[in-house]
């Protein structure tokens, strides 16, 4: 298992691993992409090969480099929210009722239209670190019709925030603690704790109509 595992981390491999997970958790929100994230950043801090919680196969074994992993997740991101965005767009009828029996969903629907109407789309931004909020926020897109020059931007700007906090976050666990099951738990917690902050915020924010009022 732990040979596999080095293998998986330790070549190229890794940015398909990423690619998938983060492409497909849009989708599958339990899908564990931010462990994966942090752990091919906790092996690309080049700590000390004994120390490491996944050994490499080999001495030489090539790390995964910062800038790919933020690139490729990033990417993997931005594509994922398309393929929700166009699906949404595309049977935004069924998606619509759908929506509208939910109060949730209704809520962000709110805000997201009335953010995006007024360039503010630092919500959807905020957003990508909330549990399930990138998949919320790609849904209510489509089924408002916004056009993608409106959501593009922001999702490829939330992507990459996203992707650079949670590959910053394993490399400095790695740096500091080492790659070691420690560390890698601790730049998980940071990540946690961002998405439950993100949370917490994106709840707190009333609809234009609560404002109002």
């Amino acid at each position: 298992m732990q040979e596999t595992l080095g293998e998986l981390i330790y070549a190229p491999w890794i940015y398909v691993l990423i690619a998938l997970s983060v492409l497909l958790d849009v989708f599958l929100p339990f899908l564990p992409s931010g462990v994966i994230v942090i752990a091919a950043a906790a092996a690309a801090a080049g700590t000390a090969a004994d120390a490491a919680v996944i050994a490499p196969p080999a001495p030489d074994a090539p790390l995964p480099t910062v800038c790919a992993l933020v690139l490729c997740a990033a990417a993997a991101s931005v594509l994922g929210d398309l393929a929700v965005y166009r699906l949404a767009r595309c049977g935004s009828d069924r998606f619509d009722r759908a929506v509208a029996r939910s109060r949730q969903l209704t809520g962000a629907r709110e805000r997201l239209g009335h953010a995006l109407a007024r360039g503010g789309g630092p919500l959807v931004v905020l957003a990508r670190f909330a549990p399930g909020g990138r998949s919320v926020m790609s849904l209510i897109a489509g089924v408002e019709q916004r056009r993608t020059r409106e959501f593009l931007p922001w999702s490829a700007l939330a992507g990459l925030a996203w992707a650079g906090y949670g590959v910053g976050a394993g490399y400095v666990g790695g740096q500091w603690l080492g790659a070691t099951w420690l560390g890698t738990a601790v730049s998980v917690l940071a990540l946690f704790g961002a998405g439950a902050l993100a949370a917490f915020l994106v709840r707190r924010r009333p609809a234009p109509e609560a404002r109002a009022s």
